[in-house]
């Protein structure tokens, strides 16, 4: 693979995906409420979808410790990425809700060049730091979940991890955008 500066392509568009993330779902969360076309039935499947995602992210956030170790507990038993998996079931929901194929392939854009990269960016990351990341990431899949826990170190949930993350966000966001799509049929039928 060719290099430049000391860097790989990927690895050079994995930093950038990283950088632009934030921005770049701000500007989809704008395009998103513009191609909405939400009805009762959408909004309620949405919701359906939208609620275990974001209660996912919540569990998830309350036992991830950043940088100081390898989490295995709680949600990372089964699924190396349960924040991600969690955003992934917000987005399939408020597509659902949405009904506007433009914002599937939206988030499926989204998905694929940003998230993607910043997951693989994120594993090279914990694999440099942690030795132990290996061993835990042949045993447990990057993202669908296992169906029986993995066996690493024991940990709780912690309410104090969940606010330090500000994890709380997502959820505010989430009824925010639920809101906005209410008024959107409320109000433009």
């Amino acid at each position: 693979m060719p290099e430049e500066n000391g860097q790989a392509p990927g690895f050079r568009w994995t930093r950038i995906a990283r950088r632009i993330r934030v921005p770049l779902s701000f500007l989809a969360g704008v395009a998103y409420l513009w191609l909405a076309h939400p009805s009762w039935k959408s909004l309620l499947l949405g919701a359906l979808i939208i609620l275990p995602g974001l209660l996912l992210r919540v569990f998830a956030s309350g036992h991830v410790q950043k940088d100081k170790q390898v989490t295995t507990s709680g949600p990372y038993a089964y699924t190396r990425n349960p924040l991600y998996l969690g955003s992934l079931l917000m987005a399939v929901g408020f597509a659902i809700a949405a009904r506007s194929w433009w914002i599937v392939a939206m988030m499926l854009l989204l998905f694929l060049l940003i998230y993607g990269p910043v997951i693989a960016g994120e594993e090279r990351y914990l694999r440099q730091a942690f030795p132990e990341y290996d061993e835990y990431s042949r045993s447990v899949p990057r993202l669908i979940p296992r169906l029986t826990p993995f066996r690493g170190r024991a940990g709780e949930y912690s309410a104090e991890r969940f606010w330090k993350h500000r994890e709380y966000r997502a959820s505010l966001g989430c009824a925010i955008v639920l809101l906005i799509l209410i008024a959107k049929i409320v109000f433009l039928g």
